[in-house]
């Protein structure tokens, strides 16, 4: 018999902020999910503003580390991720956000980035 421990939730302040686990530039990956279907939507990083942003407006928002600038998934597309949850891992450094996602989540206009699979050669 599995003992299950219940979900832990925590309000967003500075000390609780601290408890995440920033690499040394800055970021922590955060995968994105349908909240409906669970898909894995996408892959992207955050900082701590782009966070901060992203439970303000209820809409995700990251950190281009090519750009250097944020970004509001969805902004020049329209196909916004509207944020229903916001979690992270048990050891404090990926975060996992659910989402309604408006449109798809890939810029090849896929529904999700994970759509191609890696097959042994047999």
């Amino acid at each position: 018999m599995s003992k299950e421990k219940s979900v832990e939730t925590i309000q967003i302040t500075a000390r609780n902020l601290n408890k995440l686990k920033f690499s040394a530039d800055g970021l922590i990956p955060a995968i994105v999910q349908d909240y409906k279907s669970k898909e894995v939507l996408m892959m992207a990083y955050m900082n701590i503003d782009s966070l901060r942003q992203t439970l303000k407006i209820g809409k995700t928002c990251f950190w281009s580390r090519s750009r250097k600038e944020y970004w509001v998934k969805g902004m020049t597309s329209g196909h916004f991720q509207h944020v229903k949850s916001v979690s992270y891992d048990c050891d404090c450094d990926t975060l996992l956000i659910k989402v309604r996602q408006v449109g798809v989540a890939c810029h090849t206009f896929r529904k999700s980035c994970f759509y191609r699979k890696i097959k042994e050669n047999q």
